[in-house]
């Protein structure tokens, strides 16, 4: 398939069909950047073609971002407008399904004051807390996906010029989210029962524990009795299946809040807040971040974990196979929806509520006793390579292979 415009729609098709799966009579909430602006349309057209009632759009500007950061006084920073917090809680509670679309330059913010970021981020995701929560208990549907920008083609593709760059990474997302297939929709419905397979398993097994070890890592999580493995998609509040991340290699879980110990190494960088995190190790002790140090962007990883209390935990882990086609393609996306998905992971913050029995169901107070964090921030960093070995510890104590140097070895 050689038709860019062919990928082009494909890619959209998909979005709204197999993504957030939008019904007759829904409304379609869009978050994206300004330079997504014909994607996002043809996202819209899209969506009324399938029925939808309204599409809103919220669009953003790096321009503007950068603009603020560098000009706005701190105490900018440490305010959120209440408006746009309620507006998605009334759009989400009305039953709208939302699509955010990723394409930030990994440098944006670079050399921006740590504390301007630091402050942006907890005041937003304070005020966003209730939406987060309808999000992470899969109450609505929702997806995540991306579009190339000039300033994040440019990092990843940086000996191209600018349109070269472009060109080649809309090739790289087509390829990963399978929209350079003959039938886009028949390949996703084949991968989704795949990754729900592997979820299936996982969760016969009831591993209690899970054992990594690598180079620069050596880590021992405890799972929470009622944990669920999750893979591929999901159905919302109302019994819809959507896909909430295009592309999506993962299955992943919840670690008990304090059942974290040992050490972990990043084996991909982590772009946080317009700024890159590089060569770091975190320490934990009964779940806790203790210690952590960093090649590149320390400062920044310092923001992160003291968001706040939750931050200091973490609230999933991932299991990615080392030959997954995004990991094979070797790109360096520095774009986590991406790069998370060529690599196993782990996220500092907030759990999915939906990865416990019953957990949408649940107060935070019943969350929290079965073992999930709680925190106003999400973040996942990459952990994975063909060098990690991953073992699963039974009730009984015994250890079973899960991954052999980077590769599923369950049996």
């Amino acid at each position: 398939m050689d038709s860019f415009e062919k990928k082009f729609n494909n890619y959209a098709d998909l979005a709204v069909k197999k993504g957030v799966n939008i019904q007759k009579g829904q409304t379609l909430f869009i978050s994206a950047p300004i330079t997504s602006a014909e994607f996002v349309r043809t996202l819209a057209r899209k969506a009324y073609d399938a029925g939808a009632k309204n599409v809103h759009v919220d669009w953003v500007d790096e321009t503007l971002t950068r603009i603020k950061y560098d000009k706005a006084p701190q105490e900018a920073f440490q305010e959120f407008p209440s408006w746009v917090a309620k507006g998605r809680e009334e759009l989400a509670e009305n039953g709208a399904a939302f699509i955010t679309v990723k394409s930030t330059d990994p440098d944006l913010l670079k050399g921006v004051d740590s504390q301007k970021i630091a402050d942006a981020n907890k005041a937003a995701g304070e005020a966003m807390d209730t939406f987060r929560s309808y999000i992470q208990s899969d109450m609505v549907s929702w997806l995540v996906i991306a579009t190339p920008s000039p300033g994040w083609a440019k990092k990843v593709y940086p000996d191209e010029n600018p349109r070269e760059a472009e060109s080649k990474l809309w090739d790289a997302i087509f390829k990963a989210v399978r929209a350079d297939v003959e039938d886009p929709v028949a390949a996703w419905d084949e991968h989704d029962k795949m990754l729900r397979e592997k979820a299936s398993f996982l969760n016969d097994k009831r591993y209690s524990e899970l054992q990594y070890k690598a180079p620069g890592t050596d880590l021992s999580i405890t799972l929470p009795e009622k944990h669920v493995w999750v893979g591929g998609g999901s159905p919302n509040k109302n019994g819809v299946h959507f896909i909430a991340n295009m592309p999506t290699e993962e299955v992943f879980t919840v670690p008990h809040k304090t059942g974290v110990n040992g050490h972990v190494t990043n084996t991909k960088p982590l772009n946080y807040s317009g700024n890159v995190i590089d060569g770091f190790t975190i320490h934990f002790k009964d779940g806790k971040i203790t210690d952590y140090e960093a090649e590149e962007g320390e400062e920044t990883l310092k923001t992160l974990i003291e968001t706040d209390e939750g931050s200091h935990y973490l609230g999933e882990v991932a299991l990615v196979p080392h030959s997954s086609p995004i990991s094979q393609s070797g790109d360096l996306f520095y774009n986590t929806l991406f790069d998370e998905n060529a690599s196993s992971h782990l996220a500092i913050g907030s759990a999915y509520a939906f990865c416990i029995e019953n957990g949408p169901d649940m107060t935070k107070e019943e969350k929290e006793e079965h073992g999930l964090n709680s925190s106003i921030t999400h973040v996942d960093f990459m952990v994975g390579s063909g060098d990690m070995d991953i073992d699963g510890i039974l009730p009984d104590g015994t250890s079973e292979p899960i991954m052999r140097k980077g590769e599923w070895a369950l049996k």
